[in-house]
């Protein structure tokens, strides 16, 4: 169920309908987004505050949500909501469905990249070893309440990370997508939300159709895993849009498609988001971290890739070697001072 600020009173009925309510969210949420809610009336609710970042989303953060629920008595009717960006929905999705076995859960996402991705679908989870959502479950929560108005707190790249998830859609789903741009048309919002809705709804678990959604995301979270660990900015939004660089390469070598979208592609990242630096980063140490992605099967590691710009293919084996090449073809893409140096 995905609600809009003109459905307040329907959120206010289901927090009503639950023994006890805690509010879960980082240091940046409680200090920036928590006043957005004063309209909800959260009487008595109890909060839960966790240290923000990707790095904290692990299974010591979850030990400490737990033992909060249990130190104030959160029973089966209890509900928990997630205030915060993709970090907090996918932890406190995950917390929530395993406490006593599942207690109902709402999200509501303070980041674009969480209003059009994390938060709807009901994946949940946690990393592990080093690895992005390694543990974790298929779970929906209650509902997922959307209000514009945690943008206005976000900064430009917040932003653009998000941004990159809405391009994706414009590759695999919709070609209008490609039109958006900074500042963002809220339109653009609703739209990829009720396309991300309605996939999800049509496949849960992943088993089909939903895998689409994972374009640009095998090497893309390769390269956010590596430089996280190695201590390097990066959001997720902005390792997808580099993986889409490398997709739409291997695109072009197993699904001939035309070499013009991978041109248009590379101007328009250029237009939108940051360069980075992937000269140092052992591809092989990528291959590693792509051979735990949760796509693979059989240890082949399986892309998402287009024919053409709507038409989506899964599962797509790719040869080590054309891996390889198309993070070299990255990195050089990254290199080059045509699209940089203006």
């Amino acid at each position: 169920m995905i609600l809009y600020k003109n459905d307040i009173e329907q959120l206010r009925n289901l927090v009503s309908s639950h023994t006890k309510t805690f509010l879960l969210l980082d240091e940046n949420t409680e200090k920036y987004c928590l006043q957005t809610l004063k309209d909800i009336d959260l009487q008595d609710v109890i909060k839960i505050v966790i240290p923000s970042g990707e790095q904290n989303k692990n299974i010591e953060t979850v030990q400490f949500i737990w033992s909060q629920l249990v130190d104030n008595h959160a029973d089966r009717k209890s509900l928990l909501i997630n205030l915060g960006g993709g970090m907090v929905t996918d932890i406190g999705g995950f917390v929530a469905s395993c406490y006593q076995r599942g207690i109902d859960f709402i999200n509501i996402p303070t980041t674009l990249l969480g209003m059009i991705d994390a938060a709807v679908g009901g994946k949940t989870g946690i990393d592990f070893q080093g690895l992005k959502n390694q543990i974790g479950v298929f779970s929906q929560p209650l509902a997922v309440v959307v209000l514009f108005d945690f943008l206005e707190t976000l900064p430009k790249r917040e932003v653009l990370s998000g941004l990159a998830e809405i391009i994706k859609y414009g590759f695999i789903v919709d070609k209008s997508f490609l039109e958006a741009k900074y500042p963002l048309d809220p339109t653009f919002i609703i739209k990829a939300i009720e396309v991300k809705d309605e996939i999800t709804r049509n496949d849960a678990t992943e088993q089909g159709l939903r895998k689409i959604l994972n374009f640009g995301h095998t090497i893309g979270h390769a390269l956010e895993t590596y430089l996280i660990d190695h201590n390097q900015e990066i959001r997720h939004g902005e390792g997808v849009a580099l993986g889409m660089v490398s997709a739409l390469y291997l695109s072009e070598k197993y699904c001939n498609l035309d070499h013009k979208w991978t041109v248009f592609y590379k101007d328009l990242y250029a237009k939108n988001f940051n360069r980075f630096n992937l000269n140092d980063i052992p591809v092989d140490e990528l291959i590693e971290i792509m051979r735990h992605d949760k796509k693979n099967e059989g240890g082949d590691i399986r892309f998402v890739l287009i024919e053409d710009i709507g038409k989506p293919v899964y599962d797509v084996v790719v040869d080590l070697k054309y891996i390889i090449d198309s993070v070299n073809y990255l990195v050089e893409y990254q290199n080059d001072t045509n699209y940089w140096d203006k």
